[in-house]
């Protein structure tokens, strides 16, 4: 029989267990206040672990706060806010930190970036080194952006489309293609980046080892201690091929930094368009950070990595995010209740004196519209937003951890003392559907960017509840770049071709961060069908 001391010690742990998990978060701590999107989130973190790990969360986390306000407790230490005062203007315009989710984003072997570092000192400085090539006015200006434009759309993109003729066209694999073409063009210049338009193949590949994480990313990202401790006995939750996918990417990225560096290093582009202008700033400023006077040295192995981290980064981001935007924009465009808008597309893009067209040859140099053109016509500009606004690309929660004292919540209902290290986040999902904000706002209409005159309107609580590139000093550096190459890809085919659709039972949304069709059961996405507007 237990001794008296036995049972005095083991009641004595099951009434501190009690306390700590049940009335603690039930009833004591400040998160109290807030409530639950389920019945067990103050005490278990399971019910909204489910829904991350099978890629529900973003309906269900936007059902919560439909039912039951702004603020809305998950998991014990989980809150997601749906508010604009007192939610995002104060977590990410205020800086609040990053937490371990994020450092799943490093690279080769732990090498962090911009994106996974997790506090601000590291980030601003990084950001800083590469602002400037990413600023809208630099990229609508850039001779290289130009260059980059005129070939992709006239001597890739647009004679593809021609070869493609009237078939049916998987047109998630013709976006990634562009995208990736276009973000790896600007990065390291176009004679040193991919070439998927016209490799299909190669872009069906990097399509699955890139997408082969997704299933798998919730484990080193929502339970590491879990993973980590299941791999000492030799159980591997993420399949060692996810690992092999993971490392072709790698091997592709570090081989696209290696020809760009020989182009840094001769110190000459005979031709703007393959200038590797990311690739140069981050080299130079890297160097210049590390005390290094002689900006052209040689890297070391250490200062190889950091650039390839970064730049790998910023190709993964740029191409997905814009590939998935381009589908949904053109699924939405060419469906037959849309037909208006995309005769009006059309309309405002040949109105214009000079147009993408296919070029005939290699050789031909074809005239193309200035990008700060296509930038103003605001027809675009609104199909493009609304697309952003409907079909965010990273529609899904951005965690951050509460500092010491946070008050969270519109000023009628706040709620003071949030606990240091809980996690919260908000999620573009919920934003965007904002009735108040955007009137039918499940239905995609570009009209509400415009005003009266048709001309882009983007003021008032639209500019300040639209959330597709976050907001803040962590805000998407990417953002004009990502604008710039959307509309370019979609001033080329709208003024060359009309769509309509011939299969979009794919075209269902994926409930996670990221938001990619999720694809049919044959395995198409969104095929449609490509008319020429123009007799060749």
């Amino acid at each position: 029989m237990a001794s008296p001391v036995v049972l005095d010690s083991l009641g004595l742990l099951f009434a501190l267990a009690v306390y700590r998990y049940i009335i603690y978060p039930v009833l004591l701590s400040p998160l109290a206040k807030i409530p639950s999107a389920h019945w067990s989130s103050p005490f278990s973190p399971i019910w909204i672990l489910t829904h991350r790990h099978y890629g529900r969360e973003n309906p269900v986390v936007h059902d919560a706060h439909e039912r039951l306000g702004p603020l809305v407790r998950l998991g014990p230490n989980d809150i997601s806010v749906n508010c604009v005062e007192g939610g995002i203007r104060t977590i990410y315009a205020g800086g609040w930190e990053k937490g371990d989710w994020y450092s799943v984003f490093t690279n080769y072997g732990g090498v962090g970036n911009a994106f996974s570092s997790l506090q601000r000192g590291p980030h601003s400085t990084r950001k800083r080194m590469l602002s400037n090539v990413y600023a809208k006015s630099t990229l609508l200006a850039s001779p290289t952006m130009a260059g980059i434009s005129e070939n992709l759309m006239c001597h890739r993109l647009l004679p593809q489309l021609d070869v493609y003729g009237r078939r049916s066209v998987e047109v998630y694999e013709v976006f990634v293609g562009a995208a990736m073409d276009f973000t790896t063009a600007y990065i390291f210049g176009l004679a040193q980046g991919s070439n998927f338009i016209e490799d299909p193949e190669h872009c069906r590949k990097w399509v699955v080892d890139y997408h082969a994480r997704h299933e798998y990313i919730f484990w080193p990202q929502e339970l590491p201690n879990l993973t980590a401790w299941a791999e000492k006995f030799g159980i591997r939750l993420v399949p060692k091929w996810v690992d092999r996918a993971n490392q072709d990417i790698e091997d592709w990225i570090m081989s696209l930094c290696d020809a760009a560096g020989k182009v840094y290093d001769s110190g000459e582009t005979k031709d703007a368009k393959d200038e590797p202008v990311v690739y140069t700033q981050m080299r130079t400023m890297l160097k210049k950070s590390n005390g290094d006077k002689e900006a052209r040295s040689s890297l070391s192995a250490s200062e190889n990595l950091d650039i390839a981290s970064e730049l790998l980064d910023h190709a993964a981001a740029g191409f997905d995010t814009s590939s998935i935007s381009l589908t949904y924009l053109a699924w939405e465009l060419s469906k037959s209740e849309n037909k208006h808008i995309q005769e009006a597309l059309q309309k405002e893009l040949n109105a214009c004196s000079v147009m993408y067209r296919a070029a005939k040859s290699d050789e031909q140099i074809v005239d193309t519209p200035d990008l700060k053109t296509v930038d103003s016509l605001p027809m675009l500009h609104a199909i493009v937003m609304e697309t952003l606004r409907l079909h965010a690309a990273i529609p899904g929660n951005q965690p951050r951890i509460a500092p010491e004292n946070a008050e969270l919540g519109p000023a009628d209902e706040s709620v003071k003392g949030i606990p240091a290290g809980t996690r919260v986040s908000a999620q573009a999902y919920s934003l965007h559907l904002n009735e108040e904000v955007f009137p039918e706002a499940t239905k995609w209409r570009p009209q509400r960017w415009l005003d009266e005159h048709g001309q882009v309107d983007s003021s008032g609580e639209k500019a300040r509840w639209f959330w597709a590139f976050g907001s803040g000093g962590r805000m998407c550096i990417g953002s004009n770049l990502a604008m710039a190459d959307m509309k370019c890809i979609v001033a080329a085919i709208w003024a060359n071709f009309t769509t309509s659709i011939l299969d979009d039972k794919g075209m269902t949304h994926y409930g996670g961060y990221t938001s990619e069709p999720i694809g049919s059961s044959e395995g198409n996405y969104l095929l449609l069908q490509f008319e020429p507007l123009f007799l060749a």
